[in-house]
């Protein structure tokens, strides 16, 4: 079974693996220093929280779902919210107030729970990645093992929004890779799905007075037109009958139908090239004049 096309990754054809991204990143002038940020814990985040010199106040607490943690000698503190630093200094002064002289706390975050986006589809590498700071979907697919080859045209972007509501954004892989559109790069948001939808395999079939007959594989996304599909079948044979070349359809029902397509007036510019759709059938017939 023939390929009728190819996937053309910066002027190169793209045979096997994956669609790299490292090129494609936005320059560091216009974004890298804008995502680097400290991360901001929450909900279900696993703290090791030491103070020194005072071992029984040494603690490993997972943050609970209303974004709080108990110690001892402090009680319960909010820490939803705060980073590392933030949340350091907050329970130097509680101690400070009451119990020490010049605390030195260390925080380490050993489990990342909160903060977590869901990578889905044709990735190298699907599941469930830690968003540390402030990442884009350049960033959070390139973790993900970059695109395969069989990725279709878009990545859909699933998030839910403060009010329960959900929104999804379509973003075209040629603008955001082959383009290197930076406004298609979007910030990465906790609990995003991200969803990269697999571009299935279909097949035409192209009979009779072409060159190279047979079924030829394409993409469901790039679906070619008549013409192309001849072309990339070797082109007419000399006996070809042009203006008679059919298409056999199934409609929704399974009945079938046949499109009689006279390609001259196409050639000309007379009348639009026909899309072709899945299982379609091309018969080119002979001409006897």
């Amino acid at each position: 079974m023939k390929k009728i096309s190819a996937i053309l990754i910066g002027g190169a054809v793209l045979a096997a693996g994956f669609i790299p991204l490292r090129a494609q990143e936005p320059a560091q002038d216009q974004t890298q220093t804008q995502y680097i940020v400290e991360y901001k814990i929450g909900p279900k985040d696993l703290l090791e929280i030491s103070v020194f010199g005072l071992n029984e106040l040494n603690q490993t607490v997972r943050v609970s779902e209303d974004g709080k943690i108990t110690l001892p000698l402090v009680g319960e503190v909010a820490v939803d919210g705060l980073t590392k630093s933030e949340l350091e200094k907050n329970l130097t002064t509680l101690l400070e107030a009451k119990y020490l002289q010049n605390p030195q706390i260390t925080i380490f975050i050993k489990e990342y729970q909160s903060k977590r986006v869901s990578v889905m589809g044709a990735v190298g590498k699907p599941g469930d990645y830690e968003l540390l700071g402030r990442q884009t979907l350049l960033q959070i697919l390139s973790q993900a093992g970059g695109l395969t080859r069989d990725a279709a045209k878009e990545i859909i972007v699933m998030r839910r929004l403060q009010d329960g509501s959900s929104v999804s954004h379509h973003i075209s892989i040629d603008d955001l890779i082959l383009r290197g559109d930076p406004k298609f790069n979007i910030l990465i948001e906790p609990n995003d799905i991200i969803n990269v939808p697999v571009d299935m395999t279909v097949v035409i079939y192209l009979f009779g007075q072409v060159k190279s007959p047979g079924a030829f594989q394409v993409k469901k996304s790039n679906m070619p037109t008549l013409l192309q599909a001849i072309a990339q079948a070797g082109g007419f044979t000399d006996r070809a009958a042009k203006g008679s070349v059919l298409i056999k359809r199934k409609d929704a029902a399974g009945k079938e139908r046949e499109i009689k397509v006279n390609t001259k007036d196409i050639l000309k510019g007379k009348k639009k090239d026909i899309q072709l759709e899945e299982n379609d059938t091309v018969y080119v017939p002979e001409s006897f004049f």
